[in-house]
């Protein structure tokens, strides 16, 4: 080997495997941490509230659609069965709160039916989410 001739040297590397870590590490954080909030697919128009207070979002969501149907969720349910689906989220909820999702148009008959039966059920906060609410 002569003198003038040099080996090239390796070129340097940037070890970006932390920073994959650390980005991962903040997406499970922000995962954990946020709270979803997801609205059934039901076509509703909500009544309108001139009062009211912001709900709970880990409430169960009963919905009370314009044909007068039931959903727990997003799950059809008859009405004999809406007292002991409350019931067991109650069972497992440590909240105790209700939201009823209701169309304007379902007669006021049938909103205080369902009311009462979330409440019959251990439910011990009852709403209705209007339109001010939005879900």
């Amino acid at each position: 080997m002569s003198l003038g001739r040099r080996r090239r040297s390796a070129k340097p590397e940037v070890d970006i495997s932390p920073l994959i870590d650390v980005v991962f590490i903040l997406l499970i954080f922000f995962m954990v941490t946020t709270t979803f909030v997801k609205d059934t697919q039901i076509d509703l128009e909500r009544p309108g509230a001139s009062s009211g207070d912001k709900a709970s979002t880990k409430a169960l969501r009963v919905v009370v659609d314009r044909t007068g149907a039931l959903y727990v969720g997003d799950t059809p349910v008859k009405p004999w069965m809406l007292q002991s689906r409350v019931r067991d989220f109650l069972r497992d909820s440590s909240d105790g709160a209700v939201l009823v999702v209701v169309d304007r148009r379902v007669a006021a008959e049938k909103l205080i039916e369902v009311v009462d039966e979330c409440r019959l059920a251990g439910a011990t906060d009852v709403g209705v989410v209007t339109d001010a609410e939005g879900g």
